[in-house]
């Protein structure tokens, strides 16, 4: 057998490689694409399967697929079209997927290479010759029947990134948040000295300060399924520029309902395909969510590595478990890396958000923004690294990182922050004077107060009772 056919499309013939289930379209874009190696994500293609047997699905339950049209197809080829269909949603066509990401604005090679696929795949799945070069289940007469790329595409970016947030995200995040809480109360007894402009401040437990960590990923939990109601509008049913020309006016309802089912996410026709069509300001929203998740797990991931510091020379408040050697040189330094892991991803998703910003903004224009396989293969990417950077965190620090009681403790007594609690029974100017006195004099604002009897010795050690410090007294 040679290792390649003849296909045919609209400008010709091309030569594609014999055992392909891809056809002339997706060989030209290969072709005109050798950019980055990089191929659309199988999350991607996934959904494109998804979408593609909903369509399907919508035009067989309307009567488009089987009706008096040009070439109906019988019940056997329908079921044959949604077969495919169904195994490119599974991946089990993953290796016929090979277009760059960097490829036409609007993702019009992707969803060819997709038509293809799922056409001569059915073909196969009846028995038939896939290599003919008439086509029983046609590419775009039938698996495209009432689509565009130009709603398809977005709509399948909306089901990826939607079902990644749902599936990957959310759970890592929420089992960082659990482990946190546990933290919390563990830790809850656990004394230590705040630290406000990295100067010394008043105590707190270090169980209140884990408690402000978990609660920042609480709230990015919230942000993740804010992320995914932004997109939840899906834009099927506009076709070329919204008008919604050469479909069914239900055919959009229909699509989002099925994708609804399949999922298990409120998807939704959109309100205005208009809008649908043309902008991806929902994208640019759920990455703006992504944004500010990552500038959380930044956040505490870092505090984590600075409440680590030492062992010796450092805080060393929170002991982190060892991952390995630290250095080439230094025998038996140990370094907080998974700390430093997340921070890079961090750092990747905040360069994101921009790619993805600047494509909203730039690259709608009139009816199409052409910025849309950057734009869709980007998020899906910060969705992937914030989940699997947050499990990492999850399984490699967090849950095995533990309170060095003694050093939290011995900060507290030699904190000249102590003095605050003063302020009630001194007021503030005799209080910022003993505090510069016992800088000056290494001694510790307890043993000033009792060589100079500020206060007497029950109420004195009332007052700098480090624990009463850590919440309100009436």
């Amino acid at each position: 057998m040679s290792e390649f056919r003849i296909e045919h499309d609209s400008m010709g013939n091309v030569r594609v490689p014999a055992k392909a289930y891809y056809g002339a379209q997706t060989q030209r874009a290969i072709e005109n694409f050798p950019i980055s190696g990089t191929a659309l994500s199988p999350e991607m293609i996934r959904a494109m399967g998804l979408v593609k047997y909903a369509c399907a699905v919508a035009n067989r339950d309307l009567g488009k697929l089987t009706g008096s049209g040009k070439r109906p197809l019988d019940a056997k080829q329908v079921e044959a079209l949604l077969a495919a269909a169904q195994e490119v949603a599974d991946g089990k066509l993953a290796d016929q997927f090979p277009l760059d990401v960097y490829q036409t604005g609007s993702g019009t090679s992707s969803n060819m290479n997709v038509n293809e696929v799922i056409s001569n795949r059915a073909i196969e799945l009846l028995g038939g010759d896939r290599f003919a070069e008439a086509k029983p289940i046609h590419p775009n007469d039938h698996v495209n029947m009432g689509q565009s790329t130009n709603d398809i595409f977005p709509t399948a970016i909306h089901v990826a990134v939607a079902v990644a947030i749902r599936d990957r995200l959310v759970p890592a995040l929420s089992t960082l948040h659990r482990v946190l809480s546990d933290k919390s109360q563990q830790w809850a007894k656990v004394i230590k000295i705040g630290r406000t402009h990295l100067a010394d401040a008043t105590p707190l437990t270090l169980g209140q300060e884990i408690g402000g960590f978990a609660r920042q990923i609480e709230l990015s939990i919230g942000r993740a399924e804010r992320a995914m109601e932004a997109i939840l509008e899906l834009p099927a049913g506009g076709t070329a520029v919204g008008t919604g020309i050469n479909t069914h006016p239900e055919f959009g309802r229909r699509v989002a309902a099925v994708l609804a089912q399949q999922t298990g996410i409120p998807l939704v026709e959109a309100t205005n395909h208009f809008e649908g069509n043309a902008q991806r300001d929902g994208l640019v929203e759920s990455h703006g969510q992504l944004r500010a998740i990552s500038v959380t797990l930044f956040n505490v991931s870092n505090n984590i590595r600075w409440l680590g510091s030492g062992p010796r020379c450092g805080f060393y408040e929170l002991m982190l478990p060892d991952r390995q050697p630290g250095s080439s040189i230094m025998p038996g330094k140990v370094n907080p890396v998974m700390c430093e892991s997340m921070m890079q991803v961090a750092a990747r998703v905040l360069g994101n958000d921009q790619t993805v910003s600047f494509s909203g903004a730039t690259g709608g224009q009139f009816q199409l923004n052409i910025m849309m396989p950057i734009m869709g293969e980007t998020t899906l990417m910060s969705v992937r690294l914030l989940a699997q950077a947050t499990s990492a965190f999850v399984d490699f620090c967090a849950v095995e990182m533990e309170a060095n009681e003694a050093a939290c403790e011995a900060a507290v007594e030699k904190s000249l922050s102590m003095v605050t609690s003063l302020n009630p029974h001194i007021g503030y100017e005799k209080a910022a004077a003993l505090a510069k006195e016992a800088f000056k004099s290494g001694k510790t604002i307890r043993e000033l107060c009792e060589q100079q009897n500020i206060l007497p010795a029950e109420k004195l050690r009332e007052a700098l009772d480090p624990m009463r410090m850590t919440e309100p007294q009436a």
